[in-house]
């Protein structure tokens, strides 16, 4: 594409500057360095630890108990607490038909029989699709 002006022949610059290009993609990449870390907070808990783990790469509806028994549902991106009475009204409409999975995140000092009445109120809220967060064993000797 060359065009001439007084004699002489001049073409089209078609180098493109790409110094702001990665100037913006390395803030974009720091930005998500930072923040992905915050993302995973929430109810702290020590989760149970197995050897088979499935990782889920959704949002998903997350209902979390705490050593002390207090109960958290994550259905809207934060978690808020809830009576175990309401657990099953706020699950009910809150899940379409095709979602009806909801994780259960449980510390492993809860008992069994805290762990059984949060199962019972999911259930009652016509969810049977119930999947419990693990983490998994690090390294054989922790077996």
């Amino acid at each position: 594409m060359a065009f001439s002006m007084r004699g002489r022949t001049q073409t089209a610059l078609a180098d493109i500057n790409i110094t702001p290009l990665v100037d913006v993609v390395l803030v974009l990449l720091l930005i998500f360095m930072l923040t992905a870390p915050v993302l995973q907070s929430g109810i702290e808990v020590a989760v149970p630890q197995t050897r088979t783990v499935e990782q889920i790469t959704e949002q998903r509806t997350v209902i979390t108990i705490d050593k002390d028994q207090n109960v958290f549902l994550n259905n809207t991106g934060s978690d808020r607490a809830i009576s175990i009475n309401d657990l099953a009204n706020a699950l009910g409409p809150s899940l379409p038909g095709s979602k009806r999975v909801v994780y259960i995140r449980a510390d492993k000092q809860v008992p069994f029989g805290g762990f059984a009445v949060v199962m019972d109120a999911v259930k009652q809220a016509g969810i049977t699709n119930i999947s419990i967060v693990t983490h998994p064993i690090e390294n054989a000797s922790q077996q």
